[in-house]
């Protein structure tokens, strides 16, 4: 038995290709294939349009794939969300669905945009958060380069951003953000309902929620002096407790754990104050709790 699996083409890509094989599998990719080969034999994998995997996996068509909320939303697809996975392309921040217009543009919010022309790709989305103001306006699809639409063909945009960096390029400002989207690991119904498929799937999102969790996270090994150990403990974060094991020499023991990464740059001066020595930091690929 397999697993079809959608796996997504485009802005988010090299980011599930890394993610994946931190969660320990190997996928390649022929220079002009959709079908990634997966160094498992129960995963079938198909590269596609992040818009369109949840089309596919609503009607059955993909047993599981990983998109965004809002394409979930904008195909009004009925999928089982089975992880929340908190990566995009650039950061391991929700990305945005932004309203923005021309920085000389006269509107300031979202209700001075009744009666104009907006250009986006996430159209229904958008149609129903300007109803839900109050806002009659023409929404359009855009095919693509939105940005740069902007003041001649159309008065405002709904772009996806990460920083905001791209829009500030083009010369736009955010007027109002119409959603936060996460990327999500979802299922068809019928390959929910399947034991197989379904274990298969809880195992899959383990894994790759473990390896998102040890980007942020790192281990951390020491030797203290014993009569030092209380108070290097003291100053020491974990996750629960950290991993006390005596050393041959009695006087001496190692000490071991694990916290986010960014913690260390203050923490080693203080552990050396505090009489830890021969520190070592070494990277995680998952941390599953």
């Amino acid at each position: 038995m397999v697993l079809k699996f959608g796996l997504p083409k485009g802005s988010l890509q090299d980011a599930t290709f890394d993610l994946f094989a931190r969660a320990g599998f190997d996928l390649h990719l022929g220079s002009r294939s959709y079908y990634p080969v997966a160094d498992d034999p129960e995963l079938e994998c198909r590269l596609l349009r992040a818009q369109e995997i949840p089309r596919y996996v609503g009607e059955g068509l993909l047993d599981a794939g990983i998109c965004g909320q809002d394409w979930i939303r904008e195909n009004e697809a009925d999928v089982v969300e089975v992880a929340e996975l908190n990566y995009s392309k650039q950061t391991d921040r929700p990305v945005c669905w932004v309203v923005a217009v021309a920085n000389d543009s006269p509107a300031q919010k979202v209700q001075d945009l009744s009666g104009k022309r907006i250009a986006t790709e996430l159209v229904k989305v958008t149609q129903k958060y300007l109803k839900d103001h109050g806002v009659r306006a023409n929404v359009e699809y855009s095919w693509g380069a939105t940005e740069g639409k902007v003041p001649e063909l159309v008065d405002a945009i709904v772009e996806l951003t990460e920083t905001g960096a791209s829009l500030r390029a083009h010369g736009l400002r955010i007027v109002d953000t119409v959603m936060e989207s996460r990327t999500q690991l979802i299922a068809s119904r019928a390959a929910w309902a399947d034991e197989w498929k379904r274990a298969k799937m809880e195992s899959i999102a383990v894994l790759l929620s473990g390896a998102l969790r040890g980007r942020e996270k790192v281990g951390l090994k020491m030797n203290v002096p014993r009569d030092r150990l209380k108070g290097v403990l003291a100053i020491l974060p974990a996750m629960k407790h950290p991993t006390v094991s005596p050393l041959m020499d009695d006087d001496w023991c190692a000490v071991e754990t694990v916290l986010d990464e960014k913690q260390v740059r203050s923490l080693v001066s203080e552990l050396k104050r505090a009489g830890a020595q021969d520190i070592i930091e070494y990277p995680l690929n998952k941390v599953i709790p």
